[in-house]
């Protein structure tokens, strides 16, 4: 066996796709030094063929029975086992405890499907195919031996869930915000969750049935220009910036903190900060982190020192967040200690050495020694918890159909908390990101590291399922970015650029299932981000899951003749939308503002490219217009010839219009658009050219609800989705 067949067969073995299919349709192979980095990063013997070879051997033996079997509704439960020609079937007995608490047993000898033990295969035997959805825990004796075998079963719906009025053929429409870019005249200088109270009433009583968020993941406190939402230190907690301090129970009952805010030094800081046109990370955290150890103090000092009813709901979460809530509060105590001796510790790498995990004696002995600290970042999650779950009841509260729809992140940064604390579930040497394309001939690296397919199968899909719970509380959906991870995810070894990486298949289907049945726990329906590059078949595997596909009318085109497909004839079972925080805005793309200012940046250094880009701009702004038009929303008055029509208040409203006329279920608009803002919120590909994640939006909440332009924007809105069919 030659080297080269050696590792195609151990890279097959670890679902590493050898080759792929470009974005210029070229079959393409992956270089053989990818290939022996990405085995190294699982854990594979690259020193040579044999020890690969031995080693794969050795990681791929199969136990008598896998750690986990997924098995959805109404398909039969059989379960395969390992074994030996020799094993007797009288010899085993199974034991199955359901999550709801019934015990099953039975013989293995009497339920025995087929044996495919004389030909190298399992000895497979069936279980009842009646049992609930859940996690169940199965067990098999065998006699004489010690300890059983053991695996988890999960059993899981078809397909994920849907509000009865989804499923009845409601078609909703709703904003999707950027919590931090939302203005008001009680906020400290980044959007809130008051704001996003205010924001759901405004919408709900406007006929909106939700309000999306950009991902509000846990980021870095003591490093608040980190300020990516997409970059988070855990995908399981919350960004504690979001908190309305004035909101906070114990706000009102502390004098010191109130004395603090009312002083004219910190008003002054806060209109300053409130007026600015762009969020500044590092004076809102200086604000709201001088007065939130304050509101832990006095809470401290009322209730936990009194074992009061709030300080058991407090307790009973801080218990059921368990390990992964010590991780991060004690990440972010550790972090915000160290960054008062030095401001250039970013992150767990700047840290010294016997400080960058978890499980060290030094952060042992510093939780000990900080244990108020730790307690103050969990009561801070509380409270974030707390009131991002006011928001959603407001929203039922309002009648919305959804309410809130969160946003998932694709991965977390390689500095934050997750990755500090993180034993195993996540591959460190490897991060995450795009093979080249079109508008990216380098590719793209997103240095996140990626959750490890054999620890997730391994352990039961443990770490999967707890970011899913985590991320479905207090909300009516979930929007995951790039879903298309859940089949395949571009992994560069550390250290290489994104061309030399390679696609890493995921279990696609179990993850599918287990997102349905936590779904339904949830009672939260699913939006899957599927642009770019689809994989063969992974469209109809989230169809049949019952996950939204994500229509951005820009992109929508006949690959027969280029021109605009009807929205009319995008799937139900979508979410449509015109503009997204990765473009530009309405009125910049029409305007060209995205390609100006990326020649500005140095972005497009062929001169010939870029031309290419303006001219295919006016063909697209031309073949909108004539779409627009043929379908009777060009408002009357805008012209026919886009190399003259700007984009005004009208041909927004009429461009709005044309798409919630659309098929699609859910319909997303953005605020920016009804503002007719020109600057974008992030320019993909840049790090330091422009501000990202920071420009606010034009005005405040009060303002832009009193716009006479707004209410009947949002009263076309919703009159045209009660019509489209």
């Amino acid at each position: 066996m030659t080297q080269k067949n050696a590792l195609e067969q151990v890279a097959e073995m670890a679902n590493i796709a050898t080759s792929y299919v470009s974005a210029w349709g070229q079959e393409t192979q992956v270089e053989d030094q990818t290939i022996r980095d990405l085995l190294a990063s699982l854990g594979y013997d690259i020193t040579s063929e044999e020890k690969l070879i031995h080693s794969a051997d050795k990681k791929h033996k199969q136990e008598v029975l896998n750690p986990v079997l997924v098995v959805r509704d109404g398909d039969p439960v059989y379960v395969s086992m390992n074994l030996g020609r020799s094993a007797r079937e009288s010899e085993f007995s199974w034991r199955l405890e359901t999550e709801q608490g019934a015990v099953l047993e039975g013989y293995l000898q009497s339920q025995i499907v087929r044996d495919e033990r004389s030909s190298g295969g399992p000895l497979v035997f069936a279980l009842p195919s009646d049992l609930e959805w859940g996690y169940h825990k199965l067990t098999m004796t065998r006699k004489r031996r010690k300890s059983p075998y053991t695996m988890t079963l999960i059993i899981a719906p078809r397909s994920c869930y849907k509000q009865e009025a989804l499923n009845s053929g409601k078609k909703m429409w709703g904003p999707s915000v950027q919590l931090y870019t939302l203005r008001s005249q009680h906020n400290w200088g980044i959007g809130d969750f008051g704001d996003l109270k205010q924001l759901v009433s405004d919408i709900g009583s406007r006929g909106g049935d939700f309000v999306g968020l950009n991902p509000i993941h846990a980021l870095f406190p003591a490093n608040p220009e980190a300020a990516s939402p997409y970059s988070p230190s855990s995908r399981r907690w919350l960004n504690i910036m979001y908190i309305d301090v004035s909101s906070v129970a114990e706000f009102s009952l502390c004098v010191e903190a109130q004395q603090k805010v009312g002083s004219a030094d910190f008003q002054q800081r806060l209109h300053k900060v409130r007026d600015a046109h762009w969020v500044n990370y590092t004076e809102v955290a200086n604000l709201k982190l001088s007065v939130l150890p304050l509101l832990y103090r006095e809470f401290k000092k009322r209730h936990l020192n009194k074992c009061t009813n709030r300080a058991e709901a407090f307790l009973a979460f801080a218990e059921q967040g368990g390990e992964s809530l010590l991780h991060q509060a004690a990440f972010d105590a550790l972090h915000a200690a160290l960054q008062s001796e030095n401001q250039t510790i970013w992150g767990w790498p700047a840290f010294s050495q016997d400080l960058q995990h978890f499980d060290s004696k030094a952060v042992e002995n510093f939780i000990a020694d900080n244990i108020d600290q730790v307690h103050m970042y969990m009561y801070l999650q509380w409270v974030a918890d707390i009131q991002i779950q006011e928001a959603q009841a407001l929203a039922e509260e309002k009648g919305m159909s959804i309410g809130l729809y969160r946003d998932l992140a694709v991965g977390v940064a390689n500095s934050g908390a997750e990755t500090w604390a993180d034993n195993g579930n996540l591959v460190m040497d490897v991060s995450i990101g795009a093979p080249p394309d079109v508008l990216g001939p380098l590719g793209q690296n997103w240095g996140l590291p990626p959750l490890n397919p054999q620890t997730l199968q391994a352990t039961g899909y443990d770490a999967y399922i707890k970011l899913l719970q985590a991320n479905m509380k207090h909300c009516g959906a979930l929007r995951i970015d790039h879903v298309l991870g859940l089949l395949r995810l571009w992994w560069i070894p550390t250290g290489k650029n994104a061309t030399q990486g390679a696609y890493m298949y995921y279990p696609v289907e179990d993850m599918l299932s287990i997102l349905a049945l936590e779904s339904h726990r949830h009672q939260c329906s699913v939006i899957g981000e599927d642009l770019g590059t689809v994989p063969k078949g992974i469209d109809k595997l989230l169809s049949e899951a019952g996950v939204h596909s994500y229509k951005v009318f820009f992109f929508e085109t006949s690959e027969e003749d280029g021109g605009y497909i009807s929205p009319k004839h995008y799937t139900q079972q979508s979410m449509a939308t015109l503009c997204t925080h990765d473009m530009p805005t309405l009125r910049g793309f029409w305007h060209c503002d995205d390609l100006k200012m990326g020649q500005e940046l140095g972005l497009y250094p062929d001169k010939n490219q870029l031309e290419r880009l303006f001219t295919n701009r006016l063909k697209s702004k031309q073949g909108i217009l004539d779409s627009v038009a043929w379908h009777g929303y060009l408002p009357e008055g805008v012209g026919r010839d886009a190399q003259y029509v700007p984009m005004d208040s009208y041909l927004a409203e009429g461009l709005q219009q044309h798409v919630a006329a659309g098929s699609s279920a859910l319909f997303s608009v953005q605020l920016e658009d009804w503002l007719e803002m020109d600057k974008p919120v992030n320019i993909p590909g840049t790090t330091d050219e422009y501000p990202n994640w920071r420009r606010k939006l034009s005005m405040n909440l009060d303002e832009i609800f009193a716009k006479e332009g707004v209410n009947r924007i949002a009263s076309k809105l919703t009159k045209e989705r009660s019509k489209a069919g």
